[in-house]
Parts: structure tokens; sequence; C-alpha cells
């Protein structure tokens, strides 16, 4: 006679998940099969994705504040100061200058410029403008008020109006060797120079106009008198530059321009951001840091804190939802049990036993739940006719030493509620 098999406990099958197969049967198909699984493209995705993303927001914001990093815009287009002697530079024409009597002063901003020519009339003062575009109106208003005389290269429309006025611009044009096409003791001096570049027009009936060498019907050299000024304009500085001095009747023609044992202010508009972003002396780290950086993290924290709002815990009302599995109330109040038993807390259990009892009874017995102790254990033993003392020492007594202690405690309590009810 065999032995029937042993049936599988409940525990056993509250703990094997659904479709499980028996020890030594397992099926190699089934999901629950244990199995060695090695990390997949994907799951390494998943995994790295947002430190990889937290890493690249601070590799973008570090690009974007080097791309936000003023540069030092060092401008040597026609300087006449010691970092002017490159090719495009005018440092050899300022030496020229400075050798026949004349004061070269170069000024990097406008505003050094005007305190250079305070008090400075006309004819004992010139002021160069090398790169007049690059001035604002304000700093073109202020050069206006100066008394001395103007020297303009290459400037726009906008300089031309607040520093010659009366001379416009027609457009554009070649620069190459020109003659003098003209009067002007200086341009006849130099003879052929290379000019070009601007094609200019100055009002008729200015007191001292000259226009010289013409290209395409008009001059890129003006020249007239103006509240007692002297004021010139060229289309282009390629006559005054290092690399162009020496050609031609370059050099005749820009000393002859500007007037002997004068001071001549050469604004070169940029060099005042360059001697004092290159200038000496320790700065601090806040110094060093740019504006845009400081608004770089303004615009992440602002982001920060929208994402935190974002995602952040909404306190409402609860939401019931549908539950994915339907538990039976006794499977729960087994598996409790198992849980209590596992750790041996017999304590908790017999609580949650007095608990529940006293919950059920209150309401037969009229009472609040927030009864006091007292009158609760008067109302059970006047109704149940059992001792005071025993009803305490069943509600509210220390914990079980043992599971049948519990149990017995159990098999009490629940006399103790029929007896209650029953009266």
């Amino acid at each position: 006679m065999t032995a029937a098999p042993a049936r599988p406990t409940r525990s056993a099958r509250l703990s094997s998940p659904p479709g499980a197969s028996r020890p030594g049967t397992e099926d190699p198909a089934s999901p629950w099969t244990s199995r060695s699984v090695s990390p997949d493209a994907a799951s390494l995705w998943r995994r790295w994705r947002i430190p990889a993303a937290l890493a690249g927001v601070i590799l973008l914001g570090g690009i974007v504040v080097a791309l936000l990093q003023p540069t030092v815009a060092v401008t040597t287009y026609l300087d006449p100061g010691p970092a002017g002697t490159q090719a495009t530079g005018a440092h050899a024409l300022a030496d020229l200058l400075a050798s026949r009597g004349n004061t070269v002063i170069t000024a990097g901003t406008a505003e050094a410029a005007e305190a250079d020519l305070a008090g400075a009339g006309p004819g004992r003062s010139t002021l160069v403008v090398t790169s007049p575009g690059l001035l604002t109106a304000g700093q073109l208003a202020g050069l206006a008020r100066t008394p001395a005389d103007r020297f303009l290269v290459g400037p726009d429309q906008a300089a031309l109006t607040a520093l010659a006025p009366g001379v416009t611009r027609l457009g554009t044009a070649p620069v190459r060797a020109l003659p003098p096409g003209c009067s002007l003791p200086a341009a006849r001096l130099g003879g052929t120079a290379d000019m070009g570049g601007l094609r200019l027009a100055l009002q008729p009936g200015r007191p001292g106009m000259a226009l010289c060498y013409p290209v395409d019907g008009s001059a890129s050299l003006v020249q007239y008198t103006a509240d007692g000024r002297v004021i010139t304009v060229l289309g282009t500085g390629n006559a005054l530059t290092n690399g162009s001095l020496a050609d031609q009747g370059n050099a005749a023609l820009a000393l002859n321009l500007l007037p002997a044992r004068s001071r001549v202010v050469w604004l070169v508009p940029g060099l005042g951001l360059a001697s004092s972003t290159t200038g000496g002396g320790q700065k601090s780290l806040l110094n060093l840091i740019p504006l845009p950086a400081y608004l770089v993290a303004v615009q992440l924290a602002l982001a920060a804190v929208l994402a935190a709002l974002w995602r952040a815990r909404r306190l409402g009302p609860l939401v019931p939802e549908p539950l994915p599995v339907v538990v039976r109330a006794s499977e729960t109040v087994e598996g409790h049990a198992g849980l209590y038993r596992s750790r041996r807390a017999r304590g908790r259990a017999a609580a949650a036993l007095r608990a529940a009892m006293l919950a059920r009874t209150l309401p037969v017995l009229g009472l609040a739940p927030d009864a006091r102790r007292e009158e609760l254990l008067a109302a059970v033993a006047a109704r149940s006719g059992r001792d005071v003392r025993r009803v305490e020492s069943m509600a509210f007594g220390p914990a079980p030493a043992d599971d049948a202690a519990l149990v017995a405690l159990a098999d009490e309590l629940d006399i103790l509620e029929r007896e209650v009810r029953r009266q």
C-alpha cells in the first residue's frame, strides 16, 4: 500500500505564484522559472539615461557659458599705438606725425577722447575717428560738441549726420590707385593714392569744400569748413595703414591732411574694452565670472524650480482605484496571522483582538469611542455579569506568554462579546 502524496499546506500554496510548477518539474518556458538575466541595451539605457541627461545638461551649460563669455575686442585696424604694428595698423603714420611735431594721443573710448579734447580749439587739435560705425548715437553726440577739427575714416551715415553734416553716402567702390582730381593742396602734394571705398557727396555752398579722388562720378575724399572746424572724410583708410603707407602718395596725402605741430586725438573704438580686460591687478572670483554665466545660472535654477513643482506630490482627496486582484477577507486574515506568528508578535495580535472586540461592543453598550476606561469596564461587567477585574484582565491585560495563551485569550474575548450582545 503506497502512501498518498502529501498535500501542500495553505501557506505553501499562498507563497507559490500562480502557474508555478512543483519542485523538480519546472517549465523552462514559464515566466516564474528562475533564470540568469544579463542586462541588455534597453535596460542599460533605462538605468543610465537620467545620469547621461544630467551630464549632457551640465556640458551644454558649460558650452553656453563659454560662448557667452565676452571676448576682448582688440582692434588693430588703424591703431596708432604700440599694438598697431600689423599691416592694418597705423603705428608708422603715428611715428611720422610725432617726428614732425605732432602729439598723437590714442583714445579707446569716446569719453576718453572728449576728455583729451577739452579746452582745445579748432586748428590746434584734430579728432581722428577710424571706425565711427562702432560708436553709439550718444557717443557721436558727445564728440560733436568738441571744438576740434574732425577726420573721419569710412563713416556710416549716422556718423556723417552727427560729425560731418552735409555729407552723404552714395554707395561703395573698389579701392585702387586714383588721381586727386581736385585743387586741394594736400591731394595735389600727395598725388595718386589708394582711395575709393565709400562714394561721398557734399551739399553745395560749403566753405572750403573740396571733392577729391573721384570714382564712378563721386568723390572718395571730402573736405570742407563748418563752424571754424576743418572736417575731412575719407572713404577708406587703406592709405593710412602700415602696409600701404609707402605705396603711391599715401604717406604724403596722410601727412598733409593733418595739420603740423598740432595735437591729434586718435579714437580707436574698442581699445577701451581691451585695456580694461587685460589690465593688471588681482580680481576676485565673482569678477572673473561673466554676466551671462549668472543669467544661465538663474535660468537653470528657474527650470529646476518649475520641474520640482511639476513633479512634486500633489496633496488632495484620496481617489479610489480598483484593486488589480480581489483578495478574500479570510485570506487577508490568514496572511496577517502568518506574519504575526512568524515574528512571534503575540502582543500585537492580542492588542488587535482586544481592540476589535471593544470596537464591536461599544455601540451595544451605548458608549462613545472615546469613553473612559472605567466607564467601559463597568458597563461590560454589568452587561456580562463578570467581575470588573476579570474583564480588565481580558480587555487590557498583559501580552500572552505563548501561543496557547493567545488562543485562550481569543476564545475568552469571543465568549465575553457574546455575553455582552446577548443581554
